[in-house]
């Protein structure tokens, strides 16, 4: 059985933060930051370009830590 199938760049399994094109001082929006974490640095562009879902993590991830500071605040006062 003869493939003729080759991967054209040795860099495409990686990681994209480990990708020569990947610049590290180019600003990235909050969607490929966001997509970079879930997906552990393989993919930047999978949540996609439409910012809702970026501002969404952001701030449920805000929503929690206020939550957290407001409910620790109030039950540890409690005798």
């Amino acid at each position: 059985m003869r493939t003729d199938f080759e991967f054209p760049n040795k860099d495409l399994i990686g990681p994209v933060v480990f990708r020569p094109d990947f610049n590290r001082f180019e600003a990235i929006d909050v969607n490929q930051a966001w997509s970079l974490f879930f997906t552990a640095g393989q993919e930047d562009k999978n949540l996609g370009f439409n910012s809702e879902a970026g501002r969404f993590f952001t701030n449920l991830l805000i929503a929690v830590g206020v939550a957290g500071t407001i409910g620790a605040s109030v039950f540890t006062s409690i005798q």
